[in-house]
């Protein structure tokens, strides 16, 4: 393999960064390293699209692991991402779901990836986070402010992307079974009852050219009430499966192909009541969701050190959900979503101590609705939209303390036509002693958001409620400027301090405009408009410390203004302060002791003059603060076999469901154990 220059003349950091580039051939390559190496810096590819260390990326990434999602015994993405410093998880109205939110930056302006390629939106405008397991997953990179220089529209407010792990030789393979009760709150049976099941297994092998593997996880759980010999059920009965397939073929040193595809299948009953003077009378909704995707793709390294990389994704995504009365059929809903994403990308050899990157997307998007088989769209039939895009980016790294990276996107929708997106992010290594290491980050980046399909053309039809909420074909794409400064001082890797900036300000938000209303036969519509300027601001502090060999804290705190700059006012669902500790105590050689906190200040719920002027928690339009405790064991039994138990929610903290404001925990106390066999590398 060639190199750049010579150690004579150039710096140790320098060599390490273009090493990087030119030596590692796929991201997924780059993953399998971090995986073998873990107690190093781990490899992250998000920020600027290329693999470096944790330490030497310019771009601030938080990281989840594998390790972590094992000790705290997560199931699903939701579950994965909860204990992240500042980010929100909301419950998706309507469904048995959660969205998320970055720096006050809802959902709808957050990109979520798989493997750097999107996943479909299950509402048509946000991701459930819950629709993922995490049989496959690697790690997962969480990168805060617009990054839609490097990912294009919705990554206005940061990128989650989920890195799973590629197909590795011989034979190996993990399996897990858990069951946990809801307690008094189980819908079915006594309280020691399993209410919730989980089961995940994999298997994989091959040789040094061709493997694959294959895995499954399903997660079975029959919901809880308060009440559990009433109708109503605070939580769904939820089914959700996951199965995948995937061979890497690797026939040179220099050449790697491979083919993922997957299968997502979920059955959701909801169980609640609507007051008819003078009776209560029992609602049910069941849904059916299924997910197939597709992803496919190549990476060749020339022999002058160029890299360059062709990968895709193809996705359909079908819903089909029916609501009773009292058991008798009310309305039957059918949606569909059709998404596919092609991307290519050439990383150049060094240069002059810079690194270029070229590349270009190409996405489409199709969806339908029909409600009762009357489409619910302002225009009949199916709607869709397509995007051309190209990107363009340089690391320039000056010596062994600066470095610089520069990056455009320039953006062709079929409906919105061009938008261009610039971004700069500036890496400084400060201090760099036997004891003391500090770095200094800074970055500004512009982001947009095209408008979804649902904003522009869904007609929400609750006439019998006497209201609808139109879409507005007329929308302009959303836009912001992001500013991040921030940097991490270490004293001999055992103790980290991390503090970062933001500002994040937003023109053209679309929200409902509930001042310009139209009656329709009395019925009142509303409609999305472009009405509000809205500044997200705060500061995002992180410590870890390695108080002993066998105790580790990490403690991250989070505080938040966010203003609707139209009115004034504080925006809504948008918490001030936001904290995480987490500690893990290694009591034994062979045994575990974690405790992960979550704790939340109240949050605005109706932006209305009397909500805002009543402040502190509980009432007057605000939720209440709230705080929780998870406690998780695991012990090792030899190799292969650990046992694991844990209590979420240890002391109990739950919403007070009859306070329509409260949006605290939704479940109660939860209670588990279970095991997990390892063989092979994946022991």
């Amino acid at each position: 393999m060639s190199r750049p220059s010579s150690p004579r003349s150039t710096p140790s950091r320098l060599r390490r960064a273009l090493h990087l580039a030119l030596s590692a051939p796929l991201a997924t390559a780059a993953v399998a390293v971090a995986q073998e190496a873990h107690t190093l810096e781990p490899v992250v590819v998000t920020g600027t699209r290329t693999e470096k260390t944790l330490d030497d990326t310019p771009i601030r990434t938080e990281v989840v692991t594998r390790e972590e999602i094992e000790r705290t015994h997560a199931r699903t993405l939701t579950q994965a991402l909860e204990n992240i410093p500042g980010l929100q998880l909301r419950e998706i109205h309507g469904k048995s779901g959660y969205e998320l939110s970055l720096q006050g930056l809802s959902s709808d302006q957050v990109l979520v990836l798989i493997d750097g390629l999107p996943i479909s939106a299950s509402t048509g405008s946000t991701v459930d986070l819950s629709q993922y397991l995490l049989t496959d997953v690697d790690h997962i990179e969480v990168v805060k402010g617009a990054t839609s220089a490097q990912y294009g529209s919705s990554a206005m407010g940061g990128v989650i992307n989920v890195i799973t792990r590629p197909a590795q030789p011989g034979l190996s393979g993990t399996a897990t079974l858990d069951a946990g009760s809801y307690g008094s709150q189980n819908s079915k049976g006594g309280s020691w009852r399993p209410a919730n099941r989980h089961g995940q297994f994999s298997i994989q092998g091959g040789n040094e050219q061709l493997r694959g593997r294959i895995a499954a996880d399903v997660l079975d759980d029959d919901g809880f009430g308060i009440n559990p010999d009433a109708w109503s059920r605070q939580g769904d009965e939820i089914r959700r499966q996951q199965y995948s397939a995937r061979v890497d073929w690797l026939p040179g040193a220099r050449q790697r192909y491979f083919v993922d595809g997957s299968v997502y299948r979920e059955d959701d009953t909801q169980r609640y009541t609507t007051f008819v003077p003078p009776n209560l009378l029992p609602q049910r909704k069941t849904e059916t969701i299924e997910r197939k995707r597709i992803t496919g793709g190549g990476q060749w390294e020339l022999g002058n050190g160029t890299r360059l990389q062709l990968k895709g994704v193809g996705e359909r995504y079908d819903s089909t959900s029916q609501a009773y009365s009292n058991e008798f059929p009310t309305t039957r809903r059918n949606a569909r979503q059709e998404m596919g994403h092609l991307t290519a990308q050439v990383d150049l050899p060094a240069w002059r101590n810079q690194l270029w990157q070229f590349g270009a997307d190409y996405h489409y998007e199709d969806l339908r609705q029909d409600n009762n088989g009357v489409s619910e769209f302002v225009r009949s039939g199916s709607v869709d939209r397509s995007s051309k895009e190209v990107f363009a980016q340089n690391d320039i790294i000056f010596n062994d303390t600066w470095e610089l990276l520069l990056g455009a996107r320039y953006q062709d929708d079929s409906d919105f036509g061009g938008h261009f997106a610039p971004k700069a992010s500036l890496r400084g290594k400060l201090l760099n002693t036997q004891d003391w290491s500090g770095v200094l980050r800074a970055s500004f980046g512009q982001g947009y958001r095209v408008p979804n399909l649902k904003e522009r053309y869904y007609l929400f039809d609750h006439s019998a409620l006497g209201y609808m909420v139109l879409g507005n074909p007329d929308l302009k794409p959303e836009a912001s400027n992001s500013f991040q400064l921030g940097g991490t001082l270490t004293f001999r890797q055992d103790v980290t301090f991390e503090v970062n900036a933001f500002m994040n300000r937003v023109k053209d938000l679309i929200q409902t405009d509930m001042s310009n209303t139209t009656i329709i036969d009395g019925v009142t519509a509303y409609t999305y408009r472009n009405i509000a300027r809205a500044r997200t601001q705060g500061i995002e502090t992180g410590l870890r410390w390695q108080a002993t060999p066998a105790l580790a804290l990490n403690v991250g705190y989070t505080f938040t203004d966010a203003k609707n700059l139209d009115t004034g006012g504080e925006l809504t669902r948008r918490p001030r302060h936001i904290g995480r500790i987490g500690a893990d105590w290694r009591a034994l050689p062979d045994t575990t002791v974690s405790v992960r906190t979550r704790i939340q200040s109240s949050e605005l719920i109706s932006s209305d003059d009397v909500a805002q002027s009543n402040g502190g928690s509980g009432g007057g339009g605000r939720s209440p603060g709230w705080t929780t405790l998870d406690l998780m064991v695991n012990q090792k039994i030899g190799r292969q076999l650990t046992l694991f138990a844990g209590i979420n929610n240890l002391f109990d903290r739950q919403r007070d469901f009859s306070n329509p404001t409260d949006f605290g925990p939704l479940r109660g106390r939860f209670v588990y154990v279970g095991a997990r066999y390892a063989f092979g590398s994946t022991q």
